[in-house]
């Protein structure tokens, strides 16, 4: 596959690697209400933060959607948009590649650009996600119109990339239906409006040239007379006739000719709205929008600079997730994943290195705890709850020498040794040496007294009396600890690979 070249590409390739894990420090201050919810504000630089996620959320994220610098050459309050074209392209590689392993196998990425980068931005994507898991490019109509002062033409679309973690794995897209549309369309109702809702009218004769012998039958006329298809009915002659007893099908007098239609109802016979798929064209939900919105939550002065509007990310969100599903936003910018994210009852990770982490989204999204009613909330029903807790960067867990930090408590230094031997997310609790069992094999960590004993000799080496104390697993078996007393010979009866840390601990 063509891949794509530019000033210090290969160093971009390799920036992940080097990125050390951090720890994330809680700030209460700035959390609000329920801390248990999953939510988590991060301040501090994406690519830091990505990988310090990587040990406890890796192959978890449902859907990513970012909002990146575009690289115009404008300068906007809240970020540098002005970077040279190399640079730009080195800042979103490695980062791409931290999102694509944050994604579930399901999962799938949203990213929104322009002209300047999107081609190039599509070519890299296509390295890091694979171009068969290439969606497609949607297409943003962002304004209404204008561009009066424009020299060549008006600009009234941004792009965003769309790319399936799997595409194999990759669920339908869905949507609720266009109210405009059930306006225009559905304008008729019978007596299941109340069940059903109201319904239109669609032609139940095909033209399609699928010649199929059992769809060409004739229908019964209330008047007593026979209409046959032209070529051939939609539906099977069983379906039909229930249909006719269901008072479903209409037959309409077009002077010479009488055509046969089927009501289609706004509701299945289960309640559930029928859908409609995502368009390539994404309308309606214009930057105008998102500017009125950032001014009602933050003021005049405050407002920040081209937000997304809320409506615009709340129908990626209703195509790629479901309740429950968590969101990552690593451009978070003045937080409208986030808010949006909460407000339809998905969890969610929002980073931002910038100050405004602290004066636009903590605030945000502390105003959608309490049920603020812009942007989406009413056509959601969102009336406030959940919470969130604020995080800063903390302290890497290994210094420049790869020694562990002294600082760094035995849940932190577990989630990395089972990530760094499993590739999946942590899944031990903190009060157990014992991290889990993978593929037939357990991992135990001996560090900072988890036995309860903090002298090294009583709790951090291998010895028989600590062995006696570890949760038995009848198989093989891979101990971290500073030192072990065993030789080879006991160490293989017991089908004991030890490791010793920090030495034998990858420290990226």
């Amino acid at each position: 596959m063509p891949t794509l070249q530019w000033l210090d590409d290969e160093q971009a390739r390799r920036t992940v690697e080097k990125v050390p894990y951090r720890m994330l420090q809680p700030d209460d201050a700035l959390s609000c209400g329920d801390s248990a919810a999953g939510n988590m504000l991060i301040q501090g630089d994406n690519l830091d933060a990505l990988k310090s996620l990587m040990p406890y959320f890796a192959g978890r994220v449902k859907c990513v959607f970012i909002d990146p610098p575009y690289n115009t050459g404008s300068a906007f309050e809240h970020y540098d948009d002005n970077i040279e074209h190399s640079t730009w392209l080195s800042l979103m590689y490695p980062r791409l590649e931290l999102l694509r392993d944050l994604l579930a196998e399901d999962g799938s990425i949203w990213v929104t650009i322009d002209d300047n980068e999107a081609h190039y931005l599509k070519v890299i994507m296509d390295e890091v996600f694979g171009r068969k898991n290439f969606l497609t490019n949607f297409v943003w109509q962002k304004s209404y119109g204008g561009g009066s002062k424009a020299k060549w033409f008006v600009g009234l679309h941004e792009h965003v990339l769309c790319y399936a973690k799997n595409l194999e794995d990759f669920p339908e897209m869905w949507l609720p239906p266009d109210p405009d549309a059930v306006k225009k369309y559905y304008k008729y109702s019978d007596e299941k409006l109340g069940q059903r809702g109201p319904y239109r009218l669609q032609p139940l004769a095909t033209t399609s040239m699928d010649e199929r012998p059992n769809l060409r039958y004739p229908i019964p006329h209330p008047d007593g007379s026979v209409i046959w298809p032209e070529k051939q009915w939609q539906w099977s002659k069983d379906r039909v006739l229930r249909a006719l007893a269901n008072n479903e099908i209409v037959f309409t007098d077009k002077g010479k000719k009488i055509t046969v239609s089927y009501k289609q109802y706004l509701r299945d016979e289960d309640g559930d709205e029928r859908r409609r798929k995502p368009a390539s064209i994404i309308g309606g939900h214009y930057t105008q929008h998102g500017t009125y919105e950032s001014m009602d939550l933050f003021g005049l002065e405050n407002k920040f600079a081209f937000p997304k509007p809320e409506g615009l990310i709340e129908q990626i969100l209703e195509s790629s997730t479901k309740p429950g599903d968590l969101v990552l936003d690593s451009f978070m910018g003045s937080g409208t994943t986030a808010a949006v994210a909460h407000k339809m009852g998905r969890r969610w990770i929002g980073i931002e290195m910038g100050e405004h982490a602290v004066t636009h989204c903590a605030p945000r999204l502390r105003k959608v705890v309490e049920g603020e009613q812009g942007g989406i909330s009413e056509a959601v029903g969102w009336k406030g709850g959940g919470g969130f807790r604020f995080y800063r960067l903390g302290e890497a867990v290994f210094d420049a020498y790869g020694e562990i930090n002294p600082a760094i408590s035995y849940r932190a230094l577990a989630a990395h040794v089972w990530f760094a031997e499993t590739g999946t997310p942590d899944c031990c609790d903190g009060k157990s040496p014992l991290l889990g069992v993978h593929n037939g094999t357990a991992y135990y960590l001996l560090y900072n007294g988890i036995l309860g004993d903090k002298r090294t000799a009583g709790g951090n080496v291998l010895n028989s009396a600590v062995y006696a104390g570890l949760p038995p697993f009848d198989g093989p078996k891979v101990i971290y600890g500073e030192w072990c007393q065993w030789g080879e010979e006991r160490l293989k009866r017991e089908k004991v690979a030890f490791k010793q840390t920090p030495y034998d601990i990858r420290v990226r």
